[in-house]
């Protein structure tokens, strides 16, 4: 029996020799051309997005960049990304570390990619229900599988998979590829194929993550963190933060980051919501975001918990906050020093995360009604 850390340890000693199998490392340019061929097959016509679960050394993820499309990679072998990232120098893909099965992203996207993983998941059924929730309506998934071998072969067939789409509804095609020798490099006789999952679309409530952000006042000044190896925002300044976890309220959920991050042990008492703010990133996903505030030196001095994701701590000034910030938590801490405590900050495509006094300002503070019968 082999674990989650066994399976992670052996893809990230095939790293370095990964690339060495034709169909993986696409070096040979006729097997480069046919891989490149059948996605553009695959893949929308017009620039999409595209989410690369299991992505190994990126060499689909290249190909689909290549052809115009927004790529977000993500394998759980930090030795692949290492090299998925090099690879993909230059591009505007992202590369990230996670679980292919519970992938590290936020928004949905048009086209959901994933070659030779499925086979291998616990639960593939529900693997597909979740890929399935990250694709806009009309999107795909695209899935190339196979069942390798002849004496003690592994995999799973096609007609397997497409009874496990099946619960999607929608479509399933079904490519056969085996007798593509160009795609492997070289003839092979086992089942490869691939599927092009286009789910049913049916209409979904509205659900959005929520955040919690702590206003750490010392004074005048405010703790701010520099992200680190995240994938999002790195080397920008944030409010100590994160999401919640399943169950939790917004308020434990904040003194549990406090404690995790900072290492901060508030008391219920000890904070104040001062705004709540709904942001959208520039890729489309959205969620909510509650700040609190609580007072430097109740709790205990801050340090640095989490210093694989936080390259340093510092107090700023609220009245002349640094320009190197992520956009909307600067939107919050503004609209905390104006007294807004409602806030939409809603990016459109194209925006940067970072903030930009010269760019585009989306915050759009909500100012309360006025109590019926009151005096204005």
């Amino acid at each position: 029996m082999t674990t989650h850390s066994d399976d992670r340890q052996f893809w990230d000693a095939a790293a370095a020799r990964f690339d060495d199998e034709p169909d993986h490392g696409l070096r040979d340019p006729r097997v480069r051309a046919a891989w490149a061929a059948r996605l553009r097959s695959w893949l929308p016509a017009a620039p999409s997005d595209v989410l690369d679960l299991g992505c190994g050394t990126g060499s689909l993820a290249l190909l689909a960049a290549e052809q115009g499309h927004r790529v977000t990679a993500v394998d759980r072998s930090e030795p692949m990304v290492a090299l998925a990232r090099e690879k993909l120098a230059g591009t505007d893909a992202r590369v990230l570390v996670g679980d292919a099965a519970e992938p590290p992203v936020t928004g949905r996207f048009d086209v959901v990619l994933v070659r030779h993983v499925l086979w291998a998941l616990p639960d593939p059924g529900g693997v597909l229900g979740t890929w399935a929730r990250l694709l806009r309506p009309g999107g795909r998934l695209v899935l190339v599988e196979g069942r390798w071998g002849t004496a003690d072969p592994v995999g799973i067939t096609a007609d397997a998979l497409a009874d496990l789409a099946a619960p999607l509804g929608g479509a399933v095609r079904i490519e056969q590829l085996g007798h593509d020798r160009e795609l492997w490099g070289r003839p092979v006789d086992d089942e490869r194929y691939a599927a092009v999952v286009r789910p049913a679309i049916r209409p979904q409530r509205h659900s959005e993550i929520v955040d919690v952000h702590l206003i750490l006042r010392r004074g005048d000044e405010v703790l701010l963190a520099r992200r680190a190896n995240t994938g999002y925002a790195d080397g920008l300044l944030h409010a100590p933060s994160g999401h919640l976890e399943d169950g939790e309220d917004v308020r434990s959920g904040m003194i549990r980051e406090a404690r995790e991050e900072i290492g901060v042990e508030l008391a219920p008492q000890d904070l104040t919501a001062a705004v709540v703010l709904q942001h959208r990133a520039p890729d489309g996903g959205a969620r909510i975001g509650w700040f609190f505030v609580a007072r430097h030196g109740v709790g205990g001095e801050p340090v640095n918990r989490e210093p694989d994701k936080c390259s340093e701590l510092g107090w700023y000034p609220l009245d002349a906050l640094p320009h190197d910030m992520v956009a909307y938590c600067r939107a919050a801490l503004d609209a905390y020093r104006a007294g807004q405590p409602f806030l939409l900050h809603l990016h459109e495509k194209g925006d940067a995360i970072a903030y930009d006094p010269a760019g585009p300002h989306r915050a759009v503070p909500l100012t309360a009604p006025a109590v019926p019968g009151s005096r204005p």
